[in-house]
């Protein structure tokens, strides 16, 4: 992912100075005309705008310490959780550098990209969100999410747990085909068209949750879709299907009924996901 980011702003002209902890990584960057930094010491002290994207947040603090940090504009676009970002904000600001965390929706074929819908999502200080903004943009949309700097980072894996629960899905979906004579890429395109009709029901649950109603405005009641697992539950046993990915999301529907609730939908587990 570093490496797609510098060479998006490489293409767009801009001058870049690179540092990778596997410096034989770099030379590709070298070679696109990026100036390649022996240590990350030299490469903070190339420029104002420090981007810095690594495994996670301790290697992010293993890089940068001893590197002198005053007057530099620090975005860290590695991702981690909400208390990361908060915490290395803290520590930024500690050593004179205003801080920004980004959470990177895409992957790194789609950097640089303006048609392939990747952004990154972008919380802290919101006076370097906006002087840096055009320069930001280089890499993909930018989407500014709050002054709370672990907000870009809970959007993030918020975003990124919606998509592994639909991939599960999709995962049991190509499961349950498997031993028949249907090609996967016959029902693909069946399967996409699908979830992306479904997709928006996820602001019928948005507003529930907002409201504290979650009778009103209901699609299918919970009564009625615990009474489809079962179903589903027969079918994937005559397929020969475990139906191990969907027990826990199946258990927690049928405690929200049993605790009476057959006219919601599904928003209340929602809060039965809270500990």
């Amino acid at each position: 992912m570093g490496t797609a980011l510098a060479r998006a702003w490489l293409g767009a002209g801009h001058p870049v100075t690179v540092w990778n902890r596997t410096a034989a990584r770099a030379a590709p960057l070298a070679a696109k005309g990026a100036t390649v930094a022996a240590s990350a010491a030299e490469a903070v002290a190339a420029g104002r705008l420090v981007i810095v994207c690594l495994l996670d947040d301790a290697s992010v603090g293993d890089a940068l310490d001893g590197t002198d940090l005053a007057g530099r504009d620090l975005v860290d676009l590695t991702t981690g959780t909400p208390g990361d970002a908060r915490s290395r904000a803290v520590w930024a600001e500690r050593r004179g550098a205003r801080f920004l965390d980004g959470g990177i929706m895409a992957v790194p074929p789609m950097i640089g990209d303006p048609s392939s819908g990747g952004y990154v999502l972008y919380s802290g200080s919101a006076e370097l969100f906006e002087e840096h903004r055009e320069t930001l943009a280089v890499a993909g949309g930018t989407t500014y999410v709050g002054a709370d700097p672990g907000f870009a980072g809970l959007y993030d894996i918020a975003l990124l747990s919606g998509l592994d629960g639909v991939f599960t899905g999709v995962l049991h979906a190509f499961a349950m085909l498997r031993r028949e004579d249907i090609a996967p890429t016959a029902f693909a395109p069946l399967l996409v068209d699908w979830l992306a009709a479904m997709a928006p029901l996820a602001h019928e649950v948005a507003g529930q949750l907002e409201s504290g109603d979650y009778r009103t405005g209901v699609t299918s009641n919970l009564a009625m879709m615990v009474t489809g697992t079962r179903t589903m539950r027969r079918a994937a046993k005559e397929q020969g299907v475990t139906t191990e990915l969907f027990t826990p999301i199946w258990r927690l529907m049928e405690l929200r009924l049993a605790q009476g609730h057959p006219d919601e939908g599904s928003a209340g587990v929602v809060d039965l996901l809270l500990t």
